[in-house]
């Protein structure tokens, strides 16, 4: 078994390779529920869904949320009615989501997302990183905003002065998956609202030091490749580059895969972990994904 920590866009181009690769009964993946929240009266996970829809070869690759050739009937008719939707969200994506909502009145989320992933066909583990109500506030200098407010309505564009993320307990599955696998991949997600809230829950990063860790990074250069992680680690006092992703996960990390652009990098890294592989990681098409995931997974194949 495989165990993958995940966020919602980087990690998930990488699932598309990894499912090209092993097994998918093998494959469990841990994803960050941070961003959940209530829209339109429905409650949404949106990392989760991501992870579901890409395992049930679902996703629309375009935006990385949401299902392709989905409609937008409802959200059109809602900002007809005046009532504008902050996070656009899709007719048959919002089915899914409806259900989700009707399911945790008397279900855990873990086990919301389990009858899902059951109906959606998938052999492959889906656990949320918790099934307590998680929290993340972005601090800025106009006030706090949560975090679909600082993306979406603000469009990432203000100064980011600190995140904070509440503490909440690991799901069911969460620590025994992790301590169980052969090899645990934290993906290449936003290493502070993505990865940051997962590996800070009690007992992972204890249970990641007795696991084989490999990481990719999700910066080259200085700039992230998705998202605006380069924000959020500049108010954490990191610096932005791999090797300010690195430090974040060198008490556990066995092995970091960084960009053949990076490759000046390498000597530096080498000072916080041992073991350091140079590859392309910029997912462009699925044989890049395949190739990535292949590379991470080289010591199990």
């Amino acid at each position: 078994m495989i165990t993958v920590l995940s966020g919602g866009t980087g990690t998930p181009k990488l699932i598309q390779g990894i499912k090209e690769t092993i097994d998918h009964s093998l494959i469990n993946v841990v994803v960050n529920t941070v961003e959940n929240d209530y829209f339109s009266g429905v409650y949404v996970t949106p990392d989760i869904d991501t992870v579901l829809y890409t395992l049930a070869d679902l996703i629309n690759d375009e935006t990385w949320y949401g299902l392709k050739d989905d409609t937008f009937i409802t959200n059109e008719k809602l900002n007809e009615f005046s009532s504008p939707e902050l996070l656009r969200i899709g007719d048959q994506d919002r089915a899914l989501k409806i259900q989700k909502t009707m399911l945790i009145k008397n279900h855990s989320l873990s086990q919301a997302v389990d009858i899902q992933r059951k109906a959606l066909k998938i052999k492959a583990m889906i656990r949320p990183m918790s099934d307590e109500q998680s929290d993340i506030k972005i601090l800025t200098p106009q006030g706090e905003m949560s975090f679909h407010q600082f993306l979406i309505k603000e469009k990432a564009e203000p100064d980011v002065l600190k995140v904070v993320y509440n503490d909440v307990e690991p799901a069911p599955g969460v620590i025994e998956s992790i301590e169980e696998s052969e090899i645990v991949i934290i993906g290449p997600s936003n290493p502070i609202t993505s990865i940051g809230p997962i590996i800070s829950m009690n007992g992972v990063k204890k249970a990641l030091k007795k696991a084989y860790v490999v990481g990719i990074s999700p910066i080259i250069g200085n700039l992230p490749v998705s998202g605006p992680a380069a924000k959020f680690m500049e108010a954490t006092n990191l610096p932005v580059s791999s090797v300010g992703v690195c430090s974040l996960y060198e008490d556990f990390l066995d092995k970091f895969v960084i960009d053949q652009e990076d490759i000046l990098l390498e000597k530096e890294i080498e000072k916080l972990i041992k073991e350091v592989t140079i590859t392309n990681t910029k997912m462009r098409n699925i044989g890049d994904k395949v190739m990535l995931a292949r590379t991470v997974l080289s010591g199990i194949l």
